[in-house]
Formats: C-alpha cells, sequence, structure tokens
C-alpha cells in the first residue's frame, strides 16, 4: 500500500472566504505516529475574530428566519458532501489524529449522519401549549438563542465538531468554531463541506488559532449568546468564569481522565499515584484488582 499523503488546504473560514497564513502566525501540524511535521495551519489574529463576530451577527437574523426546509437541504447537501469525500477526509483525520483508516472513515460517515439527523429533526421542534385559566391562552415558542461559539477536542475531531455545528445550525443559529490545533484538517473539510453546500455568509466559521485569545475574544463579546464546549475539566472551569461574566448560556462536556492498561511489569504503586489522586485511594472509592 502506498503511504498517504496529507491533501489538507489549512484556512481560516469567516466571513465566507477562505484565508490562509499571510500575515499570520501558524502552527505546526504533527503526525503522532512518526512525530514530524506535515503541514502549517493559520492562527486567526484578534482583527480576524472580530470580523467572523460581526459577519456572525450580521448573518444571524437572516439564517434564524430562512425556512427549516432550506436549512434541512444545505444540512442534508453536506452530509452528502462529506459521504462523497470520506476517503480523503478520512485519510487528513488519520494521518493528523492517528486513529486506523476504517475508524477515521467511520467517523466521517458518523458526522454526516448527524447533519442528516438534525436536518429531518428541526421539523418536528415543536413548541407546546399551556393548560391556563378560562379565556387565556399561553403558548411555548422555541427560537433559536444567537450566534454560537464551539470549542471540541481532537479525540473525536470531526464527529464531535459536527455533533455541535449541525445542531445550531439546524436550529437556526450562526456558528463560529475552534477546533483543536492538533486536528485542523478534518475540521477544515467539514467546513468546506458546508460552504459547497450553500451555507451563506457568515453563518459557519471556522477558525483556527490560540485558545486563549480565541476563548477570551468569543466568550467575552455580548454577540456571542451560546457557547458549547467539549474538553477537560480544567479548561471548561476556566470557559464557566469567561462565561460568567456575561451571562453567557454554556453546555459543557467535560472529562480529561482515560483507562489505564497495567501490566505484570508495572510498579502499581507508582502507576497509582500518576493516576488517582491519594484522597480517593484514603477514602476508599478505588478498586484495584488483577484480571
Amino acid at each position: 500500500m502506498r503511504p498517504m499523503t496529507y491533501d489538507a488546504d489549512l484556512k481560516l473560514f469567516i466571513d465566507g472566504a477562505w484565508r490562509s497564513g499571510e500575515g499570520r502566525d501558524a502552527h505546526i501540524v504533527v503526525n503522532p505516529v512518526s512525530g514530524s511535521g506535515i503541514a502549517e495551519v493559520p492562527y486567526a489574529t484578534a482583527a480576524d475574530l472580530e470580523e467572523a463576530i460581526a459577519a456572525s451577527e450580521r448573518a444571524w437574523p437572516q439564517w434564524r428566519a430562512t425556512d427549516v426546509e432550506k436549512r434541512g437541504a444545505i444540512l442534508h447537501k453536506a452530509a452528502a458532501l462529506l459521504r462523497e469525500r470520506v476517503d480523503h477526509i478520512g485519510a487528513i483525520l488519520t494521518q493528523e489524529q492517528g486513529k486506523i483508516l476504517a475508524e477515521a472513515k467511520a467517523e466521517v460517515l458518523g458526522s454526516a449522519q448527524l447533519f442528516d439527523w438534525y436536518a429531518e429533526e428541526i421539523k418536528r421542534d415543536y413548541g407546546r401549549t399551556l393548560v391556563r385559566p378560562a379565556g387565556q391562552l399561553s403558548r411555548v415558542i422555541r427560537q433559536p438563542v444567537g450566534p454560537t461559539a464551539t470549542f471540541s477536542p481532537w479525540n473525536f475531531p470531526i464527529y464531535l465538531l459536527s455533533k455541535k455545528v449541525s445542531a445550531a445550525l439546524a436550529a437556526g443559529c450562526t456558528v463560529i468554531s475552534r477546533p483543536p490545533h492538533e486536528t485542523p484538517g478534518c475540521a477544515t473539510e467539514l467546513f468546506r463541506a458546508l460552504a459547497d453546500a450553500g451555507i451563506p455568509k457568515g453563518v459557519a466559521q471556522l477558525v483556527h488559532g490560540d485558545a486563549d485569545l480565541i476563548s477570551t475574544t468569543l466568550i467575552g463579546s455580548p454577540v456571542i449568546r451560546k457557547v458549547s464546549f467539549t474538553g477537560s475539566t480544567a479548561v471548561g472551569k476556566h470557559l464557566m468564569r469567561l462565561a460568567a461574566d456575561s451571562m453567557t448560556r454554556i453546555t459543557m462536556e467535560l472529562g480529561g481522565h482515560a483507562p489505564v492498561l497495567i501490566f505484570d511489569d508495572c510498579d502499581l504503586d507508582k502507576t497509582l499515584d500518576m493516576v488517582v489522586p491519594q484522597k480517593f485511594r484514603n477514602a476508599g472509592q478505588v478498586c484495584v484488582s488483577p484480571t
């Protein structure tokens, strides 16, 4: 089998236009297998971020007023493009993230399913009629919250990003996404599929770059009405503090720990010191048994 090439055109996607690295800092994308650099991804500047915020605010009234059938058609088209490009995107994902090619392709196809699902589910986003005293009528109508900022992790780099973006777009929100710096290629391909599917200018935007600059700028902006984050507990606490200043709605899926495989030649006490806080061991909350 011939070795795969990292064929990713890494750019920012702001206000309907692709922007390369001229005049911007860049980050080296590393192949986790070889440890070698395989590409450079441009980092958004403060001016880029302000432009993305302004574009998101401009695009939101029109996008929220767009008929759900039309919004759904764009999402379905993006899903179809992801399926058509699964080999290409899967190869990019494997080289920047490290999972085997079959799993990478399955993740791309799962992402396409998310876009299809939300394209149809939004048609069933019903409100409610409440029981009220005679002569009164109360209705609950669901409306898009507004421009949304999303932050996603590297372990499922296109699936978790798609989960956030597809739901927000289906609901009528505009989106600015910052993917992890380790896996910018598959995220870029996701937004390329959205662009090719006909997403209007400013509705879906992609910014790579410094996590602190982007989170502080986006969450600190009064334009951003919603934040969605998946990642570590430590970063989640930081983002919650930022969101508290502006009372911005925030949804988080936090973690940061993974299973540990312990073999016969392992120093068990040293391993436990590394992965389990002593206070939990003293409290008897951890059980270690041979398998």
